[in-house]
């Protein structure tokens, strides 16, 4: 640091505004300020600091307490504690003579924060003895001369000649306060910065900064030669609050003379914003019936001035409220948080379903005098709550409904409820409190009219019940609000009257089941199946018939429902399934409507031995010498157990032989083997009866023939397929007689297929019935293409002077001829005119002519060039332009009309009748 130098700083303050400057008794009540107590702090420190050691005090108030407020600093080697002392972390040297720091308050619950400098001083031991320590002193730029010769000696002293010589500080610059909103006029100054090395050398002023060399530029200005520093336009503290600028002093050359010097602006806030509402509209809502103090809602405007000052201190109240009923005053509001609460009781959505309250915020503390005020309108709904029990709107109701009816609605119940519609206070629930113990009737709500409608559920009969007596109860969705008790009217009476409708007769005992043996004769009575008419108070009678009797073996009783056989049941007949037979019968009254039921009878047939056994199998065969082959045999019954097996197999004793070639042997109660009894038996078809006998009481006993094929059987003891034809009675003679017949069969087959082709071939050549030379009808003929002739083609003939020369035309490559050269190739076969006339033949020779024309390959396109043979340059034949067609000849032509309707216009044209 340099020495012998001293820096004068003239502050130059306007006087912007004060309590002076307005005429009459001005009375400025004091209020708190959150902010430190000073702008700036000095205190001398030693050069060495230890861990923990004290260095000095700051004060700070946020007029709440000081609850909660932080403190920070801008240096890692210092702290601040919650009571504003501030200490060294850790030991600290301090690197050079001064230490300027930042300390900063902030305050979470109002996100506010406040700055302040503090500045440690280090002096020599002996200086830092005889001095006095200066904390929280506010260094007065009007003070400073004075205090650097009398008490504040922050410079190193050296010894000289003349004595002491004191060391020159850096100066700490109070904060400049700047009102924003300025008149002017503009550039107005500030302040003024001066260094007494002036005196002996020129200096040159600047500043540099936020709003003087940085956006936004030019907003201060100093003057480089008297170091007079300027503001150049109104300041907006909206816009930025602060401003930190440096001043700097140089030579002409450049060099620094004086270390800079920090310059804090603040722009003073005036009340020039009004308050502004977050919204227009609040809405908010509060039950009906709600007590004073109830909470609603709450509004909020926010103030861009200065919160800490009056000018930013929103205050609310209520302007209007519209309905002012029950009361003008239905609402209150908290003048410094905008909570809207209810202040009056009688809140009654019924009468009163809307307020629209009219909110004023103002700032100044809410000084209408002084302060800016805005609006925003707060609706207010009052919310249902049930405090209106539902009533009927009549006492007793009445309805009438058919027996045997069911879903069907017999009343509607009216109530009337006022609270809001379509919400679970006004929804009404039904409940049927006595007067229907079986729960035949339930009532159901309409959703839209909220009306209850009784419905039967469960059908009700006349003869039981002839009229019902409800009593009802009907209560909302949502239960009742405090205090509030369900009225008499939200119960009533309802009267049914129930009505006798014709009911259908009914079978007691419905699948009625009996049991009989079959084989029961015609005309046994089997049952009576009678039906009940429950109408027991209508005089009618009930008449039977049959509905389904699928093998027609029953008869009933149309007056009394007597059933009796019409023909012998038959427990083995296909209309029995488990021995059951069913059959349904008709039951019908004679009232009016007739109405008609059912009943289904069940006979289970007792078996009896009424069927024989019969034998198994029917055919078999054996081989003609005894050895293991033999065949089993067995038997089935129709009847059931008892009346089956076991079975007795027996060979009848006539005729002799049975018993003589076979013999029978048992192996169980139902099987049995067949076999030979002789060593030899001639090869052929033999029926062996066997008599088999049940074992029913009385046993039946039937006589059954088996086929048994006796055939010669190879090693194996199986028949061989010579022995099997023999057996079956075919002879060498038979087989060669059939062999012979298919033969036959064969060849007139193939005769015939030979005739037929010859026929049609026959058919083919067939002539016409007129001979050639007297046929004038048209034919197909074949000629080679002439076209147009050589004057009406437009290209070289020369090709065509030497029609002998075909090599050209032959020798050419296929796939590259003209579309239209004639192809060279096989060219097809036209049908032959026939000599022989036909009139039946003449349509099929034209159809085969054009088919054949169709298919001809070398016939060219008609839309293509024709290619002729060379006929030479000239024709010695005359024209024949003049030749009339029409009167060439006496040939007669009316044998046109013998050729039918396709020779019509040909007959017409040339035969028949002479001309008018």
């Amino acid at each position: 640091m340099r020495t012998g130098s001293r820096v004068l700083l003239v502050l130059l303050l306007p006087v912007w505004g004060s309590a002076a400057a307005h005429n009459g008794d001005l009375t400025v009540r004091p209020t708190c300020k959150p902010g430190f107590s000073e702008e700036d702090y000095t205190a001398f420190v030693s050069q060495n600091i230890m861990e923990g050691q004290k260095l000095l005090k700051v004060k700070f108030n946020n007029c709440a307490g000081n609850k909660g407020v932080r403190y920070e600093t801008n240096s890692l080697d210092f702290k601040v504690r919650a009571d504003g002392t501030m200490y060294a972390a850790h030991p600290v040297q301090m690197p050079s003579k001064q230490l300027i720091l930042m300390v900063t308050a902030w305050d979470p619950q109002t996100l506010g924060r406040w700055e302040a400098i503090v500045r440690f001083l280090v002096a020599e031991k002996s200086q830092h003895s005889g001095h006095k320590q200066l904390k929280g002193r506010k260094i007065v730029p009007g003070e400073l001369a004075q205090q650097q010769s009398d008490t504040l000696l922050p410079w190193r002293q050296h010894q000289s000649a003349n004595g002491l010589r004191r060391q020159k500080r850096d100066w700490v610059i109070p904060p400049i306060n700047v009102p924003e909103n300025s008149r002017g006029p503009f550039p107005q100054q500030l302040v003024r910065i001066r260094s007494d090395k002036d005196k002996e050398i020129h200096i040159r002023y600047s500043i540099t900064g936020v709003g003087a060399d940085q956006p936004p530029m030019e907003v201060f200005s100093i003057d480089p030669v008297s170091g007079r520093m300027y503001v150049t336009r109104p300041m907006d503290r909206e816009e930025r609050a602060s401003y930190h600028l440096r001043a700097h002093a140089v030579d002409m050359n450049g060099n620094k003379v004086e270390n800079p010097i920090d310059l804090y602006i603040y722009v003073i806030d005036m009340n020039d914003n009004r308050p502004e509402f977050i919204n227009q509209v609040y809405n908010g809502s509060v039950d009906e019936g709600s007590k004073p103090g109830t909470y609603v809602m709450t509004v909020t405007a926010n103030d861009a001035d200065d919160s800490t000052t009056a000018n930013g201190m929103v205050r609310y109240r209520i302007v209007t409220q519209t309905p002012q009923s029950p009361s003008q005053n239905m609402f209150t509001i908290n003048s410094e948080t905008g909570d809207i609460v209810t202040v009056a009781a009688g809140l009654d959505r019924e009468k009163v379903q809307q307020y629209i309250v009219i909110v004023q915020a103002t700032d100044m503390e809410g000084n209408l005098n002084y302060g800016l005020s805005n609006t925003a309108t707060a609706i207010i709904t009052v919310t249902d709550v049930n405090d209106n029990p539902p009533e009927f709107t009549t006492s007793t109701y009445s309805g009438e409904v058919p027996e045997n009816r069911v879903e069907v609605v017999v009343a509607n119940l009216t109530v009337m409820d006022r609270d809001q519609p379509h919400s679970p206070n006004w929804n009404a629930i039904y409940r049927i409190i006595s007067g229907d113990p079986s729960g035949h009737f339930t009532i159901r709500t309409d959703p839209v009219t909220n009306e209850g409608m009784v419905t039967v559920v469960k059908a009700v009969d006349y003869e039981m019940n002839r009229a019902f007596m409800l009593t009802v109860m009907v209560s909302n969705q949502a239960p009742l609000a405090s205090g509030i008790q369900m009225s008499f009217q939200s119960t009533a009476g309802v009267t049914i009257s129930v009505t006798d409708v014709n009911e259908a007769p009914y079978f007691p005992t419905n699948h009625k089941l009996i049991r009989l043996e079959e084989g029961v004769p015609t005309g046994t009575v089997l049952t009576t199946f009678s039906a009940v008419d429950p109408d027991r108070f209508m005089q009618q009678a009930v008449r039977y018939s049959k509905l389904s009797d699928p093998a027609n073996w029953l008869n009933i009783n149309a007056t009394n429902g007597q059933i009796t056989t019409a023909a012998v049941l038959d427990r083995e007949s296909d209309y029995i399934k488990n021995n059951v037979y069913e059959a349904t019968f008709l039951a019908a009254d004679n009232g009016i409507p007739p109405a008609s039921g059912t009943g289904t009878l069940q006979i289970y047939l007792i078996d009896i031995n009424d069927n024989a056994p019969e034998l198994l199998p029917k055919e078999a065969q054996i081989c003609e010498k005894p050895n293991l082959n033999v065949i089993n045999i067995t038997a089935a019954d129709a009847d059931i157990d008892p009346n089956v097996g076991p079975f007795v197999f027996e060979l009848p004793s006539v005729p002799s032989a049975v018993r003589k070639n076979w013999t029978i042997t048992r192996l169980n109660g139902d099987y049995a083997q067949l076999s030979l009894r002789i060593m030899y038996l001639e090869a052929g078809v033999y029926d062996v009866p066997i008599v088999v006998t049940d074992s029913g009481n009385p046993p039946l006993y039937n006589t059954c023939v088996i086929k048994v094929k006796v055939c010669p059987c190879d090693e194996n003891g199986d028949c061989t397929t010579i022995g099997a034809v023999a057996a079956a009675g075919l002879g060498t003679g038979a087989i060669i007689a059939i062999l012979i017949c298919i033969i036959i069969l064969l060849t007139m087959v193939l005769l015939f297929v030979v005739w037929m082709k010859r026929r049609e071939k026959e058919r083919h050549t067939k002539q016409l019935l007129i001979d050639p030379e007297d046929d004038v009808r048209d034919n197909i003929l074949k000629y080679d293409e002439e076209g147009g002739g050589e004057e009406d083609q437009d290209y070289d003939l020369s090709q065509l002077q030497q029609p002998e020369t075909m090599d050209h035309v032959l020798n050419k490559t296929p796939g590259v001829r003209r579309v239209d050269e004639r192809p060279i190739g096989a060219e097809p076969q036209y049908p032959i005119r026939p000599v022989i006339p036909h009139p039946g033949d003449i349509g099929d020779f034209i159809n085969e002519g054009l088919r054949a024309a169709d298919n001809d390959p070398t016939a060219p396109p008609y839309d293509s060039l024709l290619v002729f043979d060379y006929e030479g340059s000239g024709s010695t034949a005359g024209s024949v332009s003049s030749l009339n067609s029409s009167s060439s000849g006496d040939q007669d032509y009316d044998y046109l009309n013998d050729w039918g309707p396709r020779f019509k216009k040909l007959a017409d044209m040339y035969g028949g009748g002479e001309e008018d």
